[in-house]
C-alpha cells in the first residue's frame, strides 16, 4: 500500500516543479530515483550498463532503519529500470537487522555484494556477503556466517590489475584484508590502515578522532593511482579523498570532492567511469519528507582534473546528462523512470516489477524517446482491479502535445494482466515522453511495460 507520507511529499514535488514541467521541456532529475528513499549509492558497470546498488530508508524513519538493499539499472545515466529488492536482512539467517551501506563487485561469472548487518550471536555489526549469477539478483549468503566481525560498517571492495582482492571497512577505524580468488575468505588477517592527518586530513575539536576519515570509503584505482573517497568529519559529514601508490598505502590527502551540503548530515560516495564519463554518485535530503533518514540518490557527471586529482562536485537538481537516446520502438519496462509523480513499483506476478498505485493526474517522464520518423501505434501491458481508466502519451510536459490515448479496461485484479493498443499520431523526433494517467476517484490500474510501433 502507498505510504500516506511519500504521497503526500510527492504531491508537494509535482505542485512545486509545475512551472517547468508542465509548460515547458522537462525538470531536473536528482534525485534520480523517487519512488522511495534510497541511501549509500554503489555503482557498477557492467555489459553496457550502469547498475546501482543502494539502500532503502524506510518512509518516516527518525533512525537508520533499513531492512533491505535495491538495484537500478541504466543505459543513459537518466532513465532507471527498477530491478526490486534482491537481498535483504532475512537474507542472511544470523543477521537481526541494520541493512547498511554495501556494495557489489563482479569476478567470474558471479556478483558479490558485501554489506554490513547485525550479526544476532554477538549484537555487532559484522561484514556478509551475497552472491549471484546476475547483477540483478536473487542473491543468497554465500558463506552463512560473516565474512569478518569487529563492529565495524561499510565495505567497498577493489580488484587490483594482478587479480588482487581487497576488501576495506570501517568506522571508527579503517581497515583491510586480502581476499582470495574465491572473494568470500581472504589470506592473513584484518590489517587496520594508520589513520595519520598527512593521509586523512585534520580535524578539530575531537581528540579521540584526529583525523577527518569518518566512514563510507571507496577505493579504486585509475592511471597508476589508488584512490580512497570517504565520508569526512561527521556531522554534518561532507566528502574527501586520498590516494596512494598502492592499495595499501601510503595514503595522502588530497582535499573535498564534495562540500557539506544537502539536507542530510551524512554522505556516501560512489565513482565510476561509463561510455567515456565519470559519475559521482551521492546521497541528500532532497525529496519532500526527506532528511539525514530519508535520504535519495543522486548523480552528477565531472571530469578529472589533468593532474588525476578531483575537482570539487556540488550538488544540482540536474543531475548528468544523458547519453544517447532511449529506443521506444522495443520493449521498455514501466518502472523505467527519469522522473515521477505519485506511482510506486512492486513485484509483478508475470515477474520483474510493474508500476502501481496510479491515481488520476499521477505521471511518469521518460527523457530522451528517439521516435524517428513517427510512431503509429502504442501497445502496454496493463491490470486493473477497478474499472481502469486512460494512459495519455504527451511530449515534452505532463500537459504537452497529446500523442494518443490507450483506454485501460478493468481486469478483475490488480496482477491479471492484459495487452491493450492504441494508435498514435505527431510522435517524430526525440523528445520527453510523459505517460500522464487519468480516470476516477482512487487506484486506477498498473502497468508492466510498454512499447511503440511504427519508426
Amino acid at each position: 500500500m502507498a505510504s500516506a507520507l511519500r504521497r503526500a511529499g510527492l504531491v508537494i514535488v509535482a505542485l512545486l516543479c509545475t512551472a517547468t514541467v508542465i509548460t515547458g521541456p522537462a525538470r531536473a532529475d536528482n534525485p534520480i530515483i523517487q519512488t522511495i528513499y534510497t541511501a549509500d549509492p554503489a555503482p557498477l558497470v557492467h555489459n553496457g550498463r550502469v547498475y546501482l546498488y543502494t539502500g532503502h530508508d524506510e518512509d518516516g524513519s527518525t533512525y537508520f532503519t533499513m531492512k533491505e538493499w535495491r538495484v537500478w539499472s541504466s543505459a543513459d545515466m537518466v532513465n532507471w529500470t527498477d530491478h526490486g529488492s534482491p537481498m535483504s536482512v532475512s537474507t542472511f539467517a544470523w543477521a537481526s537487522a541494520d541493512a547498511w551501506a554495501g556494495q557489489t563487485i563482479e569476478r567470474n561469472g558471479k556478483f558479490y555484494w558485501y554489506v554490513p548487518v547485525k550479526d544476532r550471536a554477538s549484537g555487532q555489526m559484522a561484514i556478509g556477503v551475497g552472491v549471484s549469477t546476475s547483477p540483478t539478483g536473487p542473491f543468497t549468503d554465500a558463506i552463512g556466517r560473516p565474512l569478518v566481525r569487529n563492529g565495524e560498517i561499510d565495505p567497498t571492495v577493489f580488484i587490483d590489475d594482478n587479480g588482487q582482492a581487497y576488501l576495506y571497512w570501517g568506522n571508527p577505524n579503517l581497515w583491510y584484508v586480502r581476499l582470495n580468488a574465491d572473494m568470500i575468505s581472504y589470506s592473513g588477517s584484518p590489517t587496520q590502515i594508520p589513520l595519520t592527518t598527512a593521509g586523512f586530513g585534520t580535524r578539530t575539536g575531537n581528540a579521540s578522532r584526529p583525523t577527518l576519515y569518518e566512514e563510507g570509503p571507496w577505493v579504486f584505482k585509475r592511471n597508476g593511482l589508488y584512490y580512497n573517497v570517504f565520508a569526512a568529519r561527521c556531522c554534518s559529514e561532507f566528502i574527501a579523498y586520498s590516494t596512494a601508490p598502492g592499495p595499501t598505502g601510503p595514503w595522502t590527502y588530497r582535499g573535498t570532492v564534495m562540500p557539506t551540503q544537502g539536507g542530510s548530515f551524512t554522505n556516501h560516495a560512489g565513482i565510476v567511469d561509463f561510455n567515456g564519463g565519470s559519475y559521482f554518485f551521492y546521497h541528500n535530503g532532497a525529496l519532500p519528507g526527506g532528511g539525514g533518514y530519508t535520504r535519495s540518490v543522486a548523480v552528477e557527471k565531472f571530469t578529472y582534473n589533468a593532474d588525476g586529482t578531483i575537482p570539487t562536485i556540488t550538488m544540482t537538481t540536474s543531475g548528468a546528462p544523458q547519453v544517447g537516446t532511449l529506443n521506444p520502438y522495443v520493449r521498455q519496462e514501466a518502472e523505467t523512470i527519469a522522473w515521477e509523480s505519485g506511482v510506486e513499483t512492486e513485484r509483478a506476478s508475470e515477474g520483474g516489477m510493474n508500476v502501481g498505485w496510479i491515481e488520476n493526474g499521477d505521471y511518469i517522464k521518460v527523457k530522451g524517446v528517439a521516435f524517428g520518423s513517427g510512431a503509429t501505434s502504442f501497445t502496454a501491458r496493463v491490470a486493473s482491479a477497478s474499472s481502469g481508466g486512460r494512459i495519455e502519451l504527451r511530449l515534452d510536459g505532463a500537459n504537452g502535445q497529446l500523442v494518443g490515448t490507450c483506454t485501460v479496461p478493468g481486469t478483475g485484479g490488480w496482477q491479471t494482466w492484459t495487452t491493450v493498443t492504441c494508435p498514435v499520431s505527431g510522435a517524430t523526433g526525440t523528445h520527453d515522453l510523459y505517460f500522464r494517467y487519468a480516470g476516477g476517484s482512487g487506484y486506477l490500474f498498473n502497468v508492466n511495460w510498454w512499447q511503440f510501433n511504427g519508426g
